[in-house]
């Protein structure tokens, strides 16, 4: 297991950057906590407000070459111009039912898009509560290009983070809760089928990312707590007591934060762990040709390694 030894951090320009995600360019886009979607030059240069959006805008990936696909956890799956800003909602409800806690997704080559619903009773800053809660109310979603927007898999104790293979057979999302990941089958005899893909986590998963070599990368921004664990274990009404407990009397995020790195059989091949300076939280990880980029939802920076 490896540390954070060597990582910067690169001014974000706001409160948040949940998620992270590299252009072809080196160019680094993040998601901020006043609803703008920023681009960082990793050189130094000041960020660049590239939309401003109706919502809190979490997952992030590309939709095609001009567009980019933003989860708003409160306002939808949205599709940002590169050039210009411009803001289109692709979907905001499932069934006629608006969805309150968009998170993370994936995008096919054929347009498709696989993203997640957190929760149908909690929204996203809540999210403290609907893990303590276990509403098991979280759901990996599937938008076909023709728009409409089916479930491939519910249930789940704060779905979060999602990635699809790199052949497209199968689709991975993150179950916070429970310290785990699925896999659902897209392709062959196989399809429609779901697994438990990576379990018994050290932390509490995140985003995920596909890397460019290949592997599945897991943001885990804080690992497993005892308490939490015997919390989730009590009586429904304890449950619920003990979430309503205001936030300033809640445990605060601790500062050790870890990232690991599984394939196609769930094993996992890296594992950092450890303290970076100045930041917390680590929700987001990209890897690219080598170097790792890191989002928190605290703080403003994002973090950068080269391994």
């Amino acid at each position: 297991m490896d540390g954070f030894g060597g990582a910067r951090l690169v001014p974000a320009g706001g409160a948040g950057p949940e998620d992270v995600l590299v252009d072809g360019g080196g160019r680094v886009y993040a998601g901020l906590a006043d609803g703008r979607v920023v681009r960082l030059d990793p050189a130094g240069a000041p960020p660049v407000t590239v939309a401003r959006l109706p919502g809190r805008p979490l997952g992030l990936e590309f939709l095609g070459d001009d567009e980019l696909l933003v989860c708003a956890s409160d306002a939808g799956l949205l599709a940002v111009s590169l050039d210009g800003g411009g803001v289109r909602t692709l979907t905001d409800r499932v069934a006629g039912r608006r969805m309150i806690a968009v998170n993370n997704a994936a995008v096919a080559g054929d347009g498709t898009v696989y993203f997640t619903d957190s929760s149908t009773r909690f929204p996203v800053p809540e999210w403290r509560a609907d893990l303590v809660q276990r509403t098991r109310s979280g759901r990996l979603l599937r938008r076909a290009p023709d728009g409409v927007v089916t479930e491939l898999l519910g249930g789940l104790e704060f779905a979060n983070g999602v990635a699809l293979a790199a052949d497209g057979s199968w689709v991975a999302v993150a179950e916070t809760g429970a310290c785990r990941l699925h896999r659902v089958w897209l392709t062959g005899q196989d399809a429609g089928r779901s697994e438990i893909f990576v379990d018994g986590l050290s932390g509490y998963p995140d985003n995920l990312a596909l890397g460019s070599d290949g592997l599945v990368w897991v943001a885990l921004p804080s690992q497993r707590t005892a308490l939490l664990t015997r919390v989730q274990r009590l009586p429904s009404a304890a449950r619920t007591l003990i979430r309503r407990v205001p936030a300033r009397m809640q445990p605060r995020p601790k500062p050790t934060v870890s990232v690991v790195a599984v394939d196609d059989g769930g094993r996992i091949v890296h594992e950092l762990r450890g303290v970076i300076d100045g930041f917390l939280l680590l929700t987001g990880v990209r890897e690219v040709d080598g170097t790792l980029w890191f989002g928190s939802l605290a703080g403003a920076s994002v973090a950068t390694l080269q391994r």
